[in-house]
């Protein structure tokens, strides 16, 4: 416990911006996936076999590749075709086409639980089809999920390590406790300060989640 202390007294500030990087990376790609991931969601309703042909296909291979080929392939292979992406924003991209499509699978889920009887009474009473979607079917969908988009959020945290895999301007806590077990005895210790942080920021979630779940469920 001394020497967590002392990495603690010596390190701080260090962890303290690794944990800061850590989250601004899993928000940005959150909001971003989330938005993404809603809007396949919400074209796969629509009534055009190609499209949705071709958005389920993109839904599989981002749910079931690895993140860390994923970011590989943006990282080394998309500048033989003359894109080049920085590091962070490589990271955020890579999250956020995971996030996005596991968010789309979860929706669809969702919106499976909403009976067409609604539907068919909103479109009889004059409502546009988008209308509908936006007002009447994605909201209650959107309920539904509460629970398995707060695991993906805290899943989504702990994939923010791939940045370790990049030189990031900063590092965030992966990074950091590899750094520090290579430059100094702390690995240990660095290892379970780290570790510390990540299941503070875990449950912290699992806590917002639940509220806000018990919130819908109330509105409902």
């Amino acid at each position: 416990m001394g020497s967590v202390f002392r990495l603690l007294a010596e390190y701080g500030p260090a962890f303290w911006q690794a944990l800061l990087l850590t989250w601004k990376l899993t928000a940005i790609s959150f909001a971003a996936g989330f938005a993404l991931g809603t809007a396949v969601a919400v074209a796969r309703l629509l009534p055009l076999p190609p499209l949705r042909f071709v958005l389920t296909v993109y839904v599989e291979i981002f749910r079931n590749i690895p993140s860390v080929a994923l970011l590989i392939f943006i990282v080394f292979a998309l500048p033989d075709l003359n894109v080049l992406i920085d590091y962070e924003p490589s990271v955020i991209l890579t999250l956020t086409l995971v996030c996005s499509a596991f968010t789309a699978d979860y929706l669809r889920t969702g919106i499976n639980t909403v009976s067409g009887g609604q539907v068919e009474a909103a479109l009889s009473l004059g409502m546009r089809p988008v209308r509908v979607v936006t007002a009447v079917v994605l909201p209650q969908a959107l309920r539904a999920v509460v629970q398995p988009m707060t695991s993906l959020l805290i899943a989504l945290m702990l994939s923010t390590s791939l940045a370790s895999q990049v030189p990031l301007p900063g590092r965030e806590l992966t990074a950091l406790v590899a750094k520090l077990a290579n430059d100094s005895a702390a690995g240990m210790p660095a290892f379970a300060l780290a570790a510390a942080m990540y299941v503070a920021s875990g449950l912290l979630i699992a806590w917002a989640g639940a509220a806000l779940e018990k919130k819908v469920r109330i509105l409902k």
